[in-house]
């Protein structure tokens, strides 16, 4: 009987959990900042030759370079404030893009001049993960969670990013 009473108190504590957790993953709110940066790359790797390079990356390993107009979706999650009703304030979320990303990647080469990028093939698999590296502390400084990075290279092709 006592185990019967036990069994039921881990069932219920297990259900209390699950609810609780159930109510603030309901609570949680998403928003994102849109912005554009334009840039410049090449995808090659110095140990393959030119015609090597140009069967793996096709005419993105360019010697003379090519360049996108990329978009930036930035995605934070959290609880709203209940004094401003904001999650957070986006004219902050886009001081941390535009100081972080935009800055150091707009009408750059990013092979040649992105910090963050340097020794790394520059696709935009990458980008986004570097892009996450600089924002993720900014952003969990403003009391939201980087929640993905989406960014698109054309209209075609992009790139989602949740972390790892």
């Amino acid at each position: 009987m006592i185990k019967h009473f036990k069994l039921l108190y881990v069932i219920f504590a297990i259900k209390s959990i699950l609810y609780i957790y159930s109510l603030k993953t309901l609570l949680m709110i998403y928003i994102t900042r849109r912005e554009h940066f334009n840039a410049a790359h090449r995808l090659f790797r110095s140990d393959y030759s030119d015609e090597q390079n140009l069967q793996v990356f096709g005419k993105c390993s360019n010697p003379n370079w090519h360049g996108h107009n990329y978009t930036l979706f930035v995605t934070v999650s959290g609880e709203v404030d209940a004094a401003t009703g904001f999650l957070v304030n986006l004219k902050d979320l886009s001081v941390i893009i535009d100081q972080n990303v935009i800055e150091k990647l707009d009408h750059r080469n990013i092979n040649l001049e992105v910090d963050f990028m340097k020794g790394k093939l520059a696709s935009t698999e990458n980008l986004a993960i570097g892009i996450w590296n600089e924002v993720v502390s900014p952003i969990k400084a403003l009391g939201a969670t980087l929640h993905c990075i989406k960014l698109y290279e054309t209209e075609n092709n992009f790139v989602e990013y949740f972390g790892g």
